[in-house]
C-alpha cells in the first residue's frame, strides 16, 4: 500500500462523484475509500456499489469508511474505523484475515501500536493540518511518522488538510499513503492534483 489514498466527499450528486474519481484513478490513486457522513442508506449502497466497480475496473482497492455491514454485502477489499468506531481486533475477527484493515490513530503511537497487535492492515496518523472537511484537534507531531516507521511493521498513513506541497515533509519522514478529499475533489483540475501527489512517491 503506497501512493494517494482518496477518500471521497460529503456528494450526494452520484455522476459527478463517479466522475471525478474516475478521472483520479486514471492519473493513479493507490487506495480509495467511499466516505459519505450524511448519505442515507440507499445512496450509500448506490454510490458504494458503482464506486466498487471503478475501482475494480482500475485494479484499485477500495476500503469503506465505518459501515463494516456494507463492506460485508458489497465484499469490498476493506473497512476503514476510527477511534469511536468497533475495536480493530473485533472487525478483524468479523471481516476474517484476508481484508484491508485500517485504523484511525489521531496522534497517538500507542494506539497504532495496539492497533498492529490487533490485525490492523494498515495504520493511519493525523491531522497535521487543518482540514476543509473535518473538525479536529491540530496536533500530530511530523516525528510520529519516522517513530511508527522504527516500531510498527505496517504502512503509515497520514491525514488531514493534506496537499502535495504540505504532505511532502511527511513523506520524507516515511508516510506510505496520503490521504486526501479536498485537494482532489475541490480541486479546478482534479487529475492535475493527483498528478502532483504522485510525483511525491515517484
Amino acid at each position: 500500500m503506497k501512493g494517494l489514498y482518496l477518500v471521497t466527499p460529503d456528494w450526494d450528486d452520484t455522476d459527478h462523484l463517479l466522475r471525478v474519481t474516475e478521472s483520479a484513478l486514471q492519473v493513479g490513486v493507490g487506495l480509495l475509500q467511499y466516505r459519505h457522513k450524511t448519505a442515507t442508506d440507499a445512496l450509500r449502497l448506490t454510490q458504494a456499489t458503482a464506486l466498487q466497480a471503478l475501482c475494480r475496473q482500475y485494479k484499485v482497492p477500495f476500503i469503506i469508511n465505518d459501515h463494516l455491514a456494507l463492506c460485508e454485502e458489497l465484499d469490498a477489499d476493506g473497512v476503514h474505523v476510527g477511534g469511536t468506531d468497533a475495536t480493530v481486533a473485533a472487525v478483524r475477527t468479523m471481516i476474517g484475515p484476508n481484508k484491508i484493515l485500517g485504523a484511525s490513530c489521531y496522534g497517538d503511537l500507542q494506539r497504532a501500536q495496539e492497533a498492529a497487535i490487533a490485525g490492523a492492515s494498515y495504520v493511519a496518523f493525523g491531522g497535521f493540518y487543518p482540514s476543509r472537511v473535518k473538525k479536529y484537534e491540530v496536533s500530530t507531531p511530523v516525528d510520529i511518522v519516522s517513530r511508527a516507521k522504527a516500531s510498527i511493521a505496517l504502512p503509515v498513513c497520514v491525514i488531514g488538510g493534506m496537499t502535495p506541497e504540505n504532505a511532502a515533509p511527511l513523506v520524507s519522514e516515511g508516510a506510505d499513503m496520503v490521504a486526501a478529499i479536498s485537494s482532489v475533489y475541490q480541486h479546478e483540475h482534479p487529475a492535475s492534483a493527483v498528478s502532483d501527489f504522485v510525483r511525491l512517491f515517484a
